[in-house]
């Protein structure tokens, strides 16, 4: 149940808007039945209970809240799911009796007294009950409190609650460890003074280290476990400096606890100790204070770190197993999908075939196949955009103009109490680039800012002309003419381990069900299919700068390009080199060119083409080539022919997206299949009065 998809916070039914942001629990909420349930549906519910929903659906604290004074039907939050174990399922809006009936008992004086306005704090009160781990003996820390309705009655009662278990047995366990600490440094002392034989064998027998540490941070006296553990003979030791055998990297750790034990404390560290043939081995110690000397304990704990960190790399494994059981389920919806459209259009083919079909009937089914072929388009880009892999389109931008344009969007999105700043140079920042990715990209870094910023500071987006792309994640830098935006924040910063991680698909240092792990992954997908980059900066507790690169276009380009867009449809009769190996795409395409008023020749693969260039190359104006095609590819062929004739313009065109975006790069007009006739003409006609005019003797008119 708690897998059902959640609809963001504007696409909820009405009425329900006070549900957003509450996560697996508002799907609990939405899957219930709720029309024989004594409250009703959730938009008839009274206007105090959507209220106290809300704040209890959006606190990040394990909370409850019981409705109704006689009934008490239970609500929580997502926090709060791991103590209800088998009862998750089902307890959304079960009376509270229902839900802990093997708590009930213990609970209802306390309801009681809350409801008589004895509201009571409980700390540390043991509790024995089924969670979802079982059976267990455990301690919680509790505050009853009621919720009272306009004339004073009681509405209902807000529970805050957190389990203290771990501490409570902690502390346990920290008081036993340390009488049993003060007990034997005791007996050590004694047994230091009076040679005992007692001593001696607890000393000579004992599997952890032991030392004593004299005032001036020396060793006086070391057992025998550290032969064993760290290959050095006591003798070796008497006299060295305590910290001689850190690790550098813990030195800083070992000297505050060695002087906290000075000072009469007892502090609990974990370090490396340098073994005797070089390698290192992770303690775990224990530090008392004695008259003059500090005793100390440490367990060898090296096989324990190893299994965590292979535990780790474990839980990583499942978890990329997870990633892939969804794309799994993103494959079969797409071919659910891809079906309903492909049997529209089969539908409509088939009907057009009949020969007594009315012409207002073929012109629906026309229309059909068309927008479903539309369709179909859309939804392939959707699952390329998802993957990185989306055929960008881009256009000419005023990158400072666009980003001032989306301005208000921004501020929008990140709340009034981010103050926004929008710097952007006087001088034209000319990029191409796809707007929508581009707004994309550009939104996704702001939505962080704001969460670094728990919605309150001031973000700045800077757009800078720079002379070069700095060296990033250990590739050189680029030189060239380049525009930068940087968006910067005054946030918590990303901590140094995240830094590496931050544009990988999936990675997120977000809380679950807070972010996807997608955001920076189509920023830099973005940047590099545009042929830049991204770079972050980030400190700390300092706030993080992301600085995105694009190239920059010229001001003649821009004149250029509008006056390619603004031209005339007709090729006038300019000869078009067509290579496709696919017979009926190239029937389609030599249609579409004789259509558009140019005339083609077909050629069935790059070989062909190239010799007939070799023949006869001024024949041609423009060659228009597909991009996969067995033996050599497209880009293949036309960097030859750039090589061979460099005036010559050059449309490539395929339906993989990802081979357009990788060769984008090489400066080829680029053309996503399925292509309609509007964007063939745009683009050859670009194509043309982009290049130099053809060299040879001149289209044949």
């Amino acid at each position: 149940m708690t897998d059902l998809p959640l609809p963001p916070s504007d696409d909820l039914p009405p009425g329900l808007g006070f549900l957003a942001g509450g996560g697996a629990a508002t799907r609990l909420i939405l899957a219930r039945d709720w029309r024989d349930h004594p409250l009703g549906p959730p938009d008839r519910w009274p206007g105090p209970l959507k209220t106290a929903l809300s704040l209890l659906l959006n606190s990040p604290e394990s909370m409850i809240l019981c409705w109704d004074a006689g009934e008490l039907f239970f609500f929580f939050n997502e926090t709060y799911f791991p103590l209800l174990g088998p009862r998750l399922d089902w307890a959304m809006g079960t009376p509270m009796r229902e839900v802990w009936a093997d708590a009930w008992e213990q609970a209802r004086p306390i309801v009681d007294d809350a409801f008589a306005g004895r509201s009571q704090r409980f700390v540390d009160l043991p509790w024995k009950l089924a969670t979802d781990r079982g059976a267990a003996e455990t301690w919680w820390s509790f505050s009853y409190s009621r919720v009272l309705d306009e004339h004073g009655g009681n509405a209902g009662l807000f529970i805050f609650t957190n389990e203290t278990t771990q501490r409570v047995l902690a502390d346990r366990a920290l008081t036993e460890s340390r009488a049993e600490l003060v007990t034997l440094n005791a007996d050590l002392a004694r047994q230091v003074a009076r040679r005992t034989a007692e001593r001696d064998r607890m000393w000579n027998a004992s599997p952890d280290l032991m030392v004593v540490v004299a005032p001036d941070g020396r060793y006086l006296a070391v057992n025998p476990a550290w032969t064993e553990i760290l290959g050095y003979r006591p003798e070796e030791l008497i006299g060295i400096e305590a910290l001689a055998l850190v690790h550098p990297d813990d030195l800083p750790a070992a000297v505050e606890a060695l002087a906290a034990a000075q000072a009469g404390t007892m502090p609990t560290f974990e370090t490396r100790f340098r073994h005797r043939d070089g390698s290192y081995r992770w303690l775990q110690w224990v530090a008392a204070p004695g008259e003059t000397e500090v005793f100390a304990i440490g367990r060898h704990i090296t096989d324990a770190k190893e299994a965590a960190e292979q535990l780790k790399r474990t839980s990583e494994q499942l978890s990329q197993a997870q990633k892939m059981e969804a794309i799994g389920q993103l494959t079969g919806g797409v071919a659910h999908d891809f079906n309903n459209l492909l049997t529209i259009i089969r539908g409509s083919v088939e009907l057009l075939r009949r020969p007594d079909l009315l012409p207002e009937k073929r012109d629906r089914y026309i229309e059909a196949i068309s927008e479903t072929a539309s369709r179909a388009a859309k939804l392939t880009g959707q699952l390329l955009a998802f993957a990185r892999r989306q055929a960008l389109t881009p256009e000419l931008l005023d990158i400072g103009v666009a980003v001032g344009e989306i301005g208000e969007m921004v501020q929008t999105l990140i709340g009034n109490r981010v103050a926004l700043h929008v710097e952007a140079p006087a001088t034209p920042c000319l990029a191409e680039v796809d707007r929508s990715q581009f707004e994309t990209a550009l939104v996704n870094l702001a939505i962080n800012a704001r969460d670094a910023m728990d919605g309150q500071g001031t973000l700045r987006i800077a757009v800078a002309l720079v002379p070069e792309i700095p060296s990033l994640r250990g590739h050189h830098g680029i030189s060239g003419d380049f525009l930068s935006v940087s968006v910067i924040d005054d946030g918590a910063g990303i901590a140094p381990e995240a830094l590496p991680h931050i544009f990988e698909p999936f990675f997120t240092t977000k809380e679950v069900g807070k972010g996807t792990g997608l955001g920076l992954s189509q920023v830099i997908g973005f940047a590099k299919q545009s042929g830049g980059d991204i770079s972050v900066a980030s400190e700390a507790g300092r706030g993080t700068t992301f600085t995105l690169y694009l190239p920059r276009v010229s001001e003649g380009r821009v004149a250029a390009e509008q006056i390619a867009d603004d031209g005339p449809a007709d090729g006038q009769g300019a000869y078009v080199l067509l290579i496709e190996d696919n017979e009926e795409v190239g029937r389609f395409a030599t249609s579409a060119l004789n259509e558009l008023g140019y005339r083609s020749v077909l050629a069935t693969n790059a070989q062909d083409a190239l010799a007939m260039l070799e023949t006869d190359a001024a024949r041609f104006d423009i060659v228009f080539s597909d991009v996969v095609m067995p033996g050599m590819n497209g880009v293949e062929c036309a960097t030859r022919i750039r090589q061979n004739h460099p005036a010559l313009p050059i449309v490539l065109t395929s339906g993989y997206a990802h081979v357009l975006a990788e060769n984008w790069q090489h400066g080829f007009e680029l053309l996503h299949k399925p292509y309609s006739i509007e964007q063939l003409s745009r683009v050859l006609r670009r194509a043309v009065a982009r290049s130099a005019r053809w060299s040879g003797t001149g289209r044949r008119d």
